[in-house]
């Protein structure tokens, strides 16, 4: 069994000097460093550590907001190591450790809150979407022809013969816009 350990600089701290001290004071024989901008979700340093882990491994970082920028994120991770057959553990928040089963336990029921947000968050934005319509609000992207432009396309189509791609070059539209206003408003 290894510690490796995992530091990522961060706004406020400029260096990485505490965060890998501590990480050497925890027994880490191995520590990578990264440093991204705040708001960079792209951690190339991270895939690199969660690539080399090993069975038996136990990836220990200073603090979970240097491991992930969310709760889905750090369940994504957390997922990843245990696949590997991995530990986790964090230094400021002792009840992350996944060598212990307290701390998967707390893992478990973090990812549980996260499943219920999303269900939640699809059930509320269904109903608003559901609502909005009844009003008559027009979902989605905006229409590229008007009732009267319509009228006039199938006028045009099926009437006067007119040829699709000259319909579509008049109104300055794709051909398939054309195909749908004649077919879906008969």
């Amino acid at each position: 069994m290894m510690l490796i350990g995992y530091a990522r600089e961060n706004a406020e701290e400029a260096t990485l000097l505490n965060q890998v001290e501590a990480l050497r004071k925890a027994g880490c024989k191995k520590i990578y460093e990264e440093k991204v901008p705040t708001m960079s979700r792209d951690w190339p340093v991270l895939g690199d550590v969660l690539m080399e882990l090993s069975s038996d491994d136990t990836l220990v970082v200073y603090s979970l907001d240097r491991l992930a920028w969310s709760t889905p994120h750090l369940l994504e991770v957390a997922d990843r190591l245990r696949e590997k057959g991995a530990g986790l553990r964090s230094l400021c928040e002792p009840w992350a450790d996944t060598t212990v089963p307290y701390g998967q336990m707390i893992l478990g029921v973090f990812a549980g809150i996260a499943e219920f947000e999303r269900a939640l968050s699809r059930n509320l934005t269904e109903t608003g979407r559901k609502r909005a319509k009844e009003r008559g609000v027009h979902l989605g992207r905006p229409a590229k022809l008007s009732a009267e432009q319509i009228a006039t396309i199938q006028k045009l189509v099926r009437d006067e013969n007119i040829s699709i791609s000259e319909v579509a070059a008049r109104f300055g539209v794709h051909k398939a816009t054309i195909y749908r206003a004649v077919t879906n408003n008969k």
